[in-house]
């Protein structure tokens, strides 16, 4: 299987089951379309393009390609040799926000039970569970999340230094992460967690007029005036550290490379902003109609993009981001994020779920920090989903890249983790299509 596509003038050609990307030129683009290369009633007309000699001299570079496995690749027999094992933990740190966000898929932190913060002796089980699940990994990360995890962030610090003491005694290595809405930030939580975290997301949507909207504190005012310095602060100190601005566009800012821009001159070097995923009713939802004027605003982003990489104003979009040297094992490019097998959500009383977009759903608790997985039915569920069990994915080219898509926007559009977020796939492969181009670029 093979996938066409050319963006100005720049012809591409991916080859789906190895992974590997070629740059052609237009006429073997064009005897690729159709496979015109393989019928001399087909390629013949091109002889008046490009002439016998030159349509004759593509074939052979075509033909050599395949011959050398280099297009047209049989599907590989993927066999897991893996061994899953626990080595992700998103630590739900409190259920409670100090923000009233109406596109929160965490119904404004509380994920629609009762508000509640984590305890140490909780995490202190979280983490135990962890080690203990995580047979030979040495890495294991450490999401602490929310509602707005701040609001408990003198246990955070208790965590982190539990999981310092116990990493070496067990040979682990822990990675810390934080999202954060902002609003707590102070000298105080900057130098601790620029100092102890390895990556940390600082959620803003962009222009001030698209945060506000959507991302309102407690007595329904904007949000922007109040987290917009203290994440210029935090930045200002991260130096190198990774971090991410990330924001969420909705129907209201179609035109988020706007959002971009503004985030990007503000001083933000490492940004993204990733489309909403909500019912069709809901007035702010992301919809079949948006598609195709989303897809030129990401053309529009990737222009914008490449300007600041030649103008010395270089950052980061984290769906441009694209790994063709190497990247996962063909296994894991197939099971995708591993929700379930080695990765789980912690909530406040110790129950845990496949992935923090599941909490909440009683059907998808899995265990607890205290006996661990009891519910192996559910976690089979999530080991037995890979791109070539989806009827959808199997024939996308776009299968490897994606891994077929979230599981949880599956469930919740589809009810099946077999059927993928529609709207989700045709944004996701206008990426992966802009992500390659800009690579050839640079």
């Amino acid at each position: 299987m093979i996938h066409l596509f050319n963006i100005d003038e720049m012809y591409f050609v991916t080859d789906i089951n190895s992974g590997l990307v070629h740059v052609v030129d237009e006429i073997i683009y064009d005897l690729l379309i159709d496979e015109k290369f393989k019928d001399e009633n087909k390629f013949s007309k091109l002889y008046s393009k490009y002439g016998k000699e030159t349509v004759e001299e593509a074939i052979s570079e075509l033909n050599y390609l395949i011959e050398k496995e280099m297009l047209y690749t049989k599907e590989t027999n993927i066999e897991n040799k893996i061994k899953p094992a626990i080595k992700a933990m998103c630590l739900n740190m409190t259920h409670d926000c100090n923000l009233s966000c109406e596109y929160c898929f965490a119904s404004q932190g509380t994920y629609n039970g009762e508000k509640g913060f984590l305890s140490f002796e909780t995490g202190k089980k979280a983490f135990d569970f962890l080690v203990k699940s995580s047979g030979n990994r040495r890495n294991l990360e450490v999401d602490f999340f929310g509602g707005e995890p701040l609001m408990n962030f003198e246990t955070i610090k208790e965590l982190v230094e539990y999981g310092r003491k116990i990493e070496k005694e067990h040979n682990k290595h822990f990675r810390f992460t934080i999202t954060t809405n902002g609003l707590l930030l102070d000298h105080e939580k900057i130098n601790y967690i620029n100092e102890n975290m390895d990556n940390v997301v600082l959620s803003i949507d962009g222009r001030k007029e698209t945060n506000d909207r959507m991302r309102k504190t407690q007595n329904l005012k904007g949000s922007y005036d109040v987290i917009i310095n203290n994440f210029k602060n935090f930045v200002n100190k991260r130096g190198d550290k990774d971090y991410f601005a990330r924001g969420t566009y909705t129907s209201y800012n179609l035109d988020f490379s706007e959002d971009v821009k503004h985030l990007r001159e503000l001083g933000f070097d490492k940004i993204s902003v990733e489309p909403v995923v909500a019912s069709p009713n809901e007035k702010y939802a992301i919809k079949e109609e948006h598609v195709e004027i989303l897809k030129k605003e990401y053309e529009n982003l990737a222009k914008y993009y490449i300007e600041c990489s030649n103008n010395d104003k270089k950052f980061q979009f984290f769906h441009f981001n694209i790994e063709l040297d190497g990247g996962p094992c063909i296994y894991k490019r197939t099971i995708g994020c591993g929700a379930g097998t080695e990765y789980v959500a912690v909530t406040p009383n110790g129950d845990l779920y496949p992935c923090h977009q599941f909490v909440g759903q009683d059907e998808f608790v899995v265990g607890n920090v205290h006996e661990g997985i009891t519910n192996d039915q559910m976690i089979s569920k999530f080991k037995n989903v890979s791109v070539n069990e989806k009827a959808v994915c199997k024939e996308c080219w776009a299968k490897y890249y994606c891994s077929g898509g979230c599981h949880a926007n599956a469930y919740n559009f589809n009810k099946s983790f077999h059927i993928p977020y529609s709207v989700g796939c045709e944004l996701e492969k206008k990426r992966i299509e802009l992500s390659i181009y800009i690579k050839a670029r640079s």
